[in-house]
C-alpha cells in the first residue's frame, strides 16, 4: 500500500509542497477525507487550514452529471453549453441551487461555526482531498477557490488515475496540480490505503478546532510542528508491532492506545482522541497489539491476558524513548482494549497514572479489577445499555476509590453521534491532565523533601 492512513500521505504530500512555503499560502481541506490531509500539510508548510464546501449541481434527470457547482459567497459556476443542451430551465436550475445551497451552507456552518472563511484574495490556495477518481470535486473546489480571488490555485492529492490527472492539468481555472501516486491500474481512492475507513464530522471538527486560534485572526493558524510524529516498529518481547508515536513540545505525560476488536492504530476515533490529547501537551503511543499473522486467529483478539502482556511490553519499549521515559504515563483503551489497559495496570511494576475506558468491556478483565489502584474513568454511550451494565458492576470492584463513570447522554457504542466524540476527547484530556499534573506535583514534592534531606544530613 501506498499510503498507511490520510495522515501519512498528508506527511508525504506536504513535502512536494514545501517549495510553496513562502507563498503566503492557505490550505484548503475538502470534507472530509481530505481534511486529515490537508492538516499534515498545513502543519508542515506553517499556512492556515481551511475547509472548502462546494456542492455539485446535478441535471434534474440526471443527478450524478454536474452541470455546475456552487461555493460559499454566493459563488455560482454553470456550464453553460451542457445547460443549454440539456434544456434546463431557470425554474429547474433554480430549484436544484436552492436545494444545493440549503445544504452547502449546512455543512459550512457545521465544520466552521461562525468563524468567517479564510480569504484567498491575491494568494496561494492549496486544495487538498485524499485522492481524485474523476476529479469532478476537485475540478469544483479549485473553480470556486478562484472564484474568490485566489492568485494561484495548486491542487494538492496523493493518488488520481492518469487521465484525470491530465484533465486536471488541462483546466483553466489550476495552475498545477501534484499528485504523489498517478497509477494505472486505478479502481477507487481507497485501494491506495491500508487504511481508508470514513471520516466522521468529529473528527474533521476536531482537526479545525486544533488550528483555529481564539482570536479574531486565522493567520496564525498553524500549530507548533511536535518534536516527535512518526511510525515506528515497538519490540514487544518475540514480536515487532507497528506503531505511531507523537510527542508535543515540552509534553507533560504521554498515553498508550489498546485498540478494541477489529481496529488497528489507525482507529479515526482514537486519532480523534490522540490529536486532542497532543494539542494538551500529551504525547501519544498507537500501536497495532497483535500482528498481521495473529488478527488472523480470532481467538487471540480477546486473549485479555495476551493483550496485556503486549501492552505491558510497550510500556517497557516507550519507557526506554528518551523523550518520554521520565513522563507520567496512562492507558486508554476502547472496547476489548479497555479489558486489557485494566489487565495490565493491575500488573506489579506497571506504574500508570491514569486510565480511560471508552466504550469499555472491563467484564473481560474482571479478575484483575480488585487490583487497578490507577486513577480510572469509565466513559459509556447512554444508549449503550448492555456495555453501560457491565461497566456499573465493574466500577464497584475497581479497587481504587479514584474511579468515576462518565455517561454521554444520548450516545451509542461507537459514540458515533453528533458531539459524542468530543465529549469522549475531553473528558479524556481533562482525566489525564488532572491526574498527571498531580503525578508530577507529588514527584517534584517528594524530590524536593529529599534534597532537602540530603543538605540537613550534611550539617554539622
Amino acid at each position: 500500500m501506498p499510503f498507511s492512513d490520510r495522515s501519512d500521505a498528508g506527511r508525504r504530500l506536504a513535502k512536494r509542497l514545501e517549495r510553496f512555503r513562502h507563498e503566503d499560502p492557505v490550505v484548503l481541506g475538502l470534507p472530509r477525507g481530505g481534511v486529515p490531509v490537508a492538516f499534515e500539510v498545513a502543519r508542515a508548510l506553517g499556512a492556515p487550514l481551511d475547509v472548502i464546501v462546494v456542492r455539485k449541481l446535478g441535471l434534474p434527470f440526471q443527478p450524478e452529471l454536474a452541470m455546475g457547482a456552487i461555493g460559499e459567497g454566493g459563488v455560482l459556476i454553470l456550464e453553460r453549453d451542457l445547460v443549454r443542451r440539456a434544456r434546463i430551465s431557470e425554474q429547474e436550475l433554480a430549484a436544484v441551487e436552492a436545494r444545493e445551497r440549503a445544504e452547502l451552507e449546512r455543512r459550512a456552518r457545521r465544520f466552521r461555526g461562525d468563524r468567517a472563511p479564510e480569504s484567498l484574495a491575491g494568494r496561494t490556495a492549496i486544495v487538498v482531498d485524499d485522492g481524485v477518481a474523476t476529479g469532478s470535486t476537485a475540478r469544483a473546489a479549485c473553480q470556486v477557490a478562484r472564484a474568490q480571488g485566489a492568485g494561484r490555485v495548486v491542487l494538492a492529492v496523493p493518488v488520481g488515475p492518469p487521465d484525470t490527472i491530465a484533465e486536471l492539468e488541462a483546466s483553466e481555472d489550476i495552475d498545477e496540480v501534484v499528485c504523489l501516486e498517478v497509477h494505472g491500474f486505478f479502481r477507487a481512492v481507497g485501494q491506495f490505503y491500508a487504511d481508508f475507513d470514513q471520516t466522521p464530522d468529529e473528527e474533521v471538527l476536531g482537526i479545525l478546532a486544533r488550528v483555529t486560534p481564539a482570536g479574531p485572526s486565522p493567520r496564525s493558524a498553524a500549530v507548533d510542528p511536535p518534536v516527535l510524529d512518526e511510525e515506528v516498529e515497538v519490540t514487544a518481547g518475540p514480536v515487532r508491532l507497528a506503531g505511531h508515536l507523537t510527542v508535543p513540545e515540552q509534553a507533560v505525560g504521554a498515553v498508550v492506545f489498546a485498540h478494541g476488536s477489529g481496529s488497528s492504530r489507525h482507529s479515526p476515533r482514537n486519532r480523534y482522541v490522540a490529536g486532542v490529547l497532543n494539542e494538551a501537551g500529551l504525547a501519544t503511543l498507537l500501536f497495532d497489539l497483535l500482528t498481521p499473522e495473529e488478527e488472523c486467529d480470532r481467538t487471540n483478539v480477546f486473549d485479555i491476558h495476551l493483550l496485556a502482556h503486549r501492552l505491558r511490553e510497550v510500556t517497557s519499549w516507550l519507557r526506554s524513548q528518551p523523550e518520554v521515559a521520565a513522563l507520567p504515563l496512562g492507558y486508554f483503551g476502547a472496547s476489548t482494549g479497555a479489558a486489557a489497559a485494566l489487565a495490565a495496570a493491575a500488573q506489579p511494576g506497571v506504574d500508570v497514572a491514569a486510565v480511560v475506558s471508552r466504550g469499555g468491556r472491563p467484564d473481560l478483565a474482571e479478575r484483575y479489577l480488585p487490583d487497578v489502584v490507577a486513577p480510572t474513568l469509565l466513559i459509556v454511550g447512554g444508549r449503550d445499555d448492555m456495555v453501560l451494565a457491565l461497566n456499573r458492576q465493574a466500577q464497584a470492584r475497581l479497587a481504587t476509590p479514584d474511579n468515576r463513570l462518565a455517561v454521554v447522554a444520548g450516545a451509542t457504542h461507537l459514540f458515533e453521534e453528533p458531539g459524542a466524540l468530543a465529549i469522549v476527547a475531553n473528558l479524556a484530556r481533562g482525566w489525564f491532565v488532572d491526574h498527571f499534573a498531580s503525578r508530577l506535583h507529588h514527584a517534584g514534592r517528594t524530590t524536593a523533601a529529599s534534597s532537602q534531606g540530603h543538605r540537613a544530613g550534611k550539617e554539622p
